[in-house]
C-alpha cells in the first residue's frame, strides 16, 4: 500500500515529462532525415555526434546541476532543444544537420539525471523514499503518455501540413511552456550550495564524492547494467519507422488521400498505442520486482536484445507484423527496466550526489550509444535494417556474455585466494 500522495509537486513533475516528451518530430525523425536525402550512414554519424556532445557535457553538467542549481541546469538544457528544434525546421544540408544535432546533445546533457535527482530528493524530504519505484514509475508514465499524445498530434500535423519540418516548428511550444513550468519548482528542489562558498570549491567537492561514489563496485556493476539496454534503446528506436511504413501500406485507413498523409496518420496511431502500452508498464514497474532484486537486471537485459534479435530475423523474411511487434516487446522492456534501475541507484548514492551519479550513468550510456548508432547505421547501408538489428542486437549479447564469464572467472579466482 502506497504511502505518497499526489500533491502539487506530484502533478508538476508528472507534466514536466509530459510536456517533455512531446516532442512531436520524434516519431517520424528517421523518415524526415531520410527525406532530406540522408544516408543511414550520415544519420548514424549524426547520433554519434549527438552522443559524444552528451559525453563532452555529461559528468561537468551534473556537477553544475549539483553545484549552481538543478533549475539553472534545466532551463539551459530547454533553450538548447528550443534553438535545435528552430535549426531542424530551417536545415537542408548536412552541416546545419550537424550543428542542430550538437544542440541537441547538449539540451540532453544538462537535462539527464537532474530531474530524477530533483524526484529523488523530494521523496527524501516526503519521507517517502522506501517507495522510489513506484512514485518515480507513476511520474514516467506520464512521459509515456506525453509521448503517445505527441504521435497523435504529430501524426495530424503530417496529415494536414504534409511537412516534415513544420513538426520541429510545433515542437518549441511545450518545450517553452516546460522552461516556465522547471522556474515554478520549489527552492528546496534547487539544491544550490551555500553562497559562502567559493564556487570551484565547490565543484572540487563535488567531483570527489562522485568519484567516492563510483568507486563502489556495486554502484559501478549497476550503472554499467542500467546504462547498456538504455543505449541500445536510445539507437535503435527510431529504426522502428521503416517497419511501419511496411505495415502501414498493410492497413489501407484512408484510402482516398496520399500516401504520405496516410503514413503520417497511421505511424501517428502506431506510436499512441505503443506509448499507451509502455506507460502502463512504466507504471506497474513495481509488481516486476522479484525477491532477488539484481536478477531483474540480466533477465532484462538479455530479453530485450533478445527481441532485437527476433526483429532483425522477423524483417529479413518480410514479415513486417511481426518484427512491429518484437521492436515493441524492446520498449516495454525499457520502461520495466527504468523505475525499477533508477531506484536502485538511489538506494545505493548519498542523496546530495545523486545528480552527478546518474550523470555518470548517463555517461556511460552515451558512449554506447554513439558506438551502436554508428554501427548500426553502417551495417544498414550494408544489409539493410533487418540485419543491421540483427548484427548489433547480437553482437551486444556476445559481448555482456563474455563479461560475465570474465567476472565469474575473476570471481573464482578471489575465493581461491581467500581459501
Amino acid at each position: 500500500m502506497r504511502t505518497w500522495q499526489k500533491d502539487r509537486q506530484f502533478v508538476k513533475f508528472c507534466a514536466y515529462g509530459f510536456l517533455k516528451n512531446l516532442r512531436f518530430f520524434e516519431a517520424f525523425f528517421i523518415l524526415f532525415l531520410i527525406s532530406k536525402d540522408l544516408s543511414y550512414t550520415q544519420i548514424g554519424i549524426l547520433y554519434a555526434v549527438r552522443e559524444i556532445t552528451i559525453n563532452l557535457f555529461e559528468i561537468p553538467s551534473g556537477m553544475v546541476a549539483d553545484t549552481f542549481g538543478r533549475k539553472r541546469s534545466l532551463a539551459f538544457s530547454f533553450l538548447a532543444y528550443i534553438f535545435s528544434f528552430l535549426l531542424f525546421y530551417t536545415a537542408e544540408v548536412f552541416g546545419l544537420f550537424l550543428l542542430a544535432f550538437i544542440l541537441y546533445g547538449t539540451g540532453d546533457a544538462f537535462r539527464s539525471g537532474t530531474h530524477k535527482g530533483m524526484i529523488m530528493d523530494y521523496l527524501r524530504q516526503q519521507g517517502w523514499s522506501g517507495e522510489k519505484i513506484s512514485y518515480y514509475g507513476h511520474t514516467r508514465a506520464w512521459s509515456q503518455r506525453g509521448s503517445a499524445v505527441s504521435a497523435l498530434i504529430a501524426g495530424s500535423i503530417l496529415f494536414f501540413r504534409g511537412d516534415y519540418s513544420q513538426i520541429f516548428l510545433f515542437s518549441t511550444v511545450p518545450y517553452v511552456l516546460n522552461l516556465l513550468l522547471i522556474l515554478s519548482y520549489p527552492r528546496e528542489l534547487n539544491t544550490v550550495r551555500r553562497s559562502e562558498e567559493k564556487r570551484l570549491y565547490a565543484i572540487k567537492r563535488t567531483y570527489k564524492a562522485f568519484i567516492a561514489s563510483i568507486r563502489d563496485i556495486r554502484v559501478f556493476t549497476l550503472i554499467n547494467h542500467t546504462a547498456l539496454h538504455s543505449a541500445y534503446m536510445r539507437a535503435v528506436k527510431d529504426y522502428i519507422q521503416p517497419f511501419m511504413l511496411h505495415v502501414a501500406i498493410l492497413v489501407p485507413l484512408l484510402p482516398k488521400v496520399s500516401r504520405e498523409q496516410q503514413n503520417g496518420l497511421t505511424i501517428g496511431i502506431f506510436y499512441f498505442l505503443i506509448y499507451i502500452l509502455t506507460a502502463f508498464a512504466s507504471q506497474h514497474a513495481n509488481a516486476f520486482q522479484t525477491k532477488r532484486k539484481t536478477l531483474i537486471i540480466p533477465v532484462t537485459l538479455f530479453s530485450g536484445l533478445g527481441f532485437g534479435v527476433l526483429c532483425g530475423v522477423f524483417a529479413q523474411f518480410s514479415l513486417w507484423s511481426a518484427a512491429l511487434l518484437a521492436f515493441l516487446m524492446i520498449y516495454i522492456v525499457e520502461n520495466i527496466r527504468k523505475p525499477i534501475l533508477t531506484g536502485f541507484v538511489a538506494d545505493r548514492v548519498k542523496g546530495e550526489y545523486l545528480t552527478s551519479v546518474l550523470s555518470a550513468q548517463s555517461l556511460l550510456k552515451t558512449m554506447m550509444t554513439a558506438v551502436i548508432a554508428f554501427l548500426t547505421g553502417i551495417f544498414a547501408d550494408l544489409y539493410g535494417i533487418g540485419i543491421s538489428l540483427l548484427l548489433v542486437s547480437s553482437l551486444l549479447i556476445g559481448g555482456v556474455l563474455i563479461l560475465y564469464a570474465g567476472a565469474g572467472l575473476l570471481s573464482q579466482k578471489k575465493n581461491g585466494r581467500s581459501a
